[in-house]
């Protein structure tokens, strides 16, 4: 099993971002993926996650109506489109999975089984 991320990178305020995570060892048709972020000096909380089973997603109330997570499962691959971001959204971004379960909630909340590599997100002016 395998989660690349991609798409970090540098934004003012306001601006977006789309980042990406290619799957392997596993499809996007039933297990729970999603994103989580740390930012320095913090915990590391669960941003966005989605039941590839029946596409029930769950986001962080600090992300509400700003970022929006998919799927493509032609491309076994996964995505978080983030709009309009603040400074407080800057912080390394890391992709995961949970294979024994479906729930997003459970995903966002618990501990994912499985973790891709972290990529930087700064959002600053």
């Amino acid at each position: 099993v395998q989660l690349q991320a991609s798409g970090g990178g540098f934004a003012q305020p306001g601006g977006s971002l789309r980042l990406s995570c290619a799957v392997s060892g596993f499809t996007l048709d039933r297990p729970a993926v999603g994103w989580f972020r740390q930012a320095p000096g913090k915990e590391r909380e669960g941003v966005s996650c989605l039941s590839t089973l029946n596409d029930i997603t769950h986001y962080a109330d600090s992300v509400k109506g700003r970022f929006t997570i998919s799927r493509d499962r032609s491309k076994n691959t996964v995505y978080l489109q983030m709009n309009n971001l603040r400074p407080e959204d800057t912080a390394v971004y890391y992709c995961a999975a949970n294979l024994g379960h479906s729930s997003s909630y459970a995903l966002c909340n618990g501990h994912p089984s499985d973790w891709g590599q972290g990529t930087q997100v700064t959002v600053s002016s």
